[in-house]
């Protein structure tokens, strides 16, 4: 079932938690890939230093303003492009970074785009491989998750036990544990996989909401 628009617009953390094994899937010139969500991480409001809408509202980060159930796509550094979702209200910046997926649908096309990668846990690991391997690209910017070229999918799939660990691969708001992930799953960032499950976060926090450049 395709998550509706209710789903991202809710406290930034608690769709986070809920993204954690449920289906990203994108479909590009007839050919579909798919993988579930094992690692995500949350960027939330102007105060949060790590994020995107932290120099208030720009014309590159105007999709996280927008209303939510919408993708935010850009470079990283010029090269790689991720992909976020956006949440909360509309005026709100806040989105939820998609860190690494465990591939279920097109792993043949993946392992094409992604070149000599034997390993199937190494095709989606990271936040700039999988959309190599998923083949999502900045013309995916704004795309309405409700639609039917990039969405999120309930399957019901059980991945493993969630725990919560601090943002990696960036140097402010490395306090905040905004990263969730499925302990000791291979596709995960090898730095958190073995981290003790934690209690989910249920609090909205002050402040207005925005996203990352991990």
């Amino acid at each position: 079932m395709k998550l509706p628009r209710a789903f991202y617009d809710r406290p930034t953390l608690d769709v986070a938690r809920d993204l954690v094994g449920k289906v990203l899937v994108h479909k590009r010139r007839g050919v579909v890939t798919s993988g579930a969500i094992v690692e995500v991480e949350a960027y939330i409001g102007e105060s949060d230093p790590a994020c995107h809408a932290a120099p208030g509202p720009t014309r590159r980060n105007a999709p996280l303003y927008g209303p939510p159930g919408h993708a935010y796509v850009y470079l990283n550094y010029g090269i790689h492009a991720l992909v976020n979702v956006v949440t909360e209200a509309y005026g709100s910046p806040a989105a939820i970074l998609i860190r690494a997926l465990d591939p279920i649908e097109g792993i043949t096309v993946m392992r094409r785009r992604r070149g000599s990668v034997a390993d199937v846990h190494e095709l989606c690991r990271g936040p700039g491989n999988l959309t190599v391997a998923m083949g999502i690209t900045l013309a995916d910017n704004r795309l309405d998750l409700v639609g039917d070229r990039l969405f999120v999918e309930d399957r019901g799939l059980t991945v493993g036990p969630v725990a919560w660990g601090p943002r990696i691969g960036i140097r402010v708001g490395t306090e905040h544990p905004w990263r969730a992930f499925v302990r000791d799953h291979p596709a995960v960032s090898k730095t958190t996989r073995n981290s003790p499950p934690q209690r989910t976060r249920r609090t909205r926090r002050d402040g207005p909401v925005g996203v990352l450049d991990p």
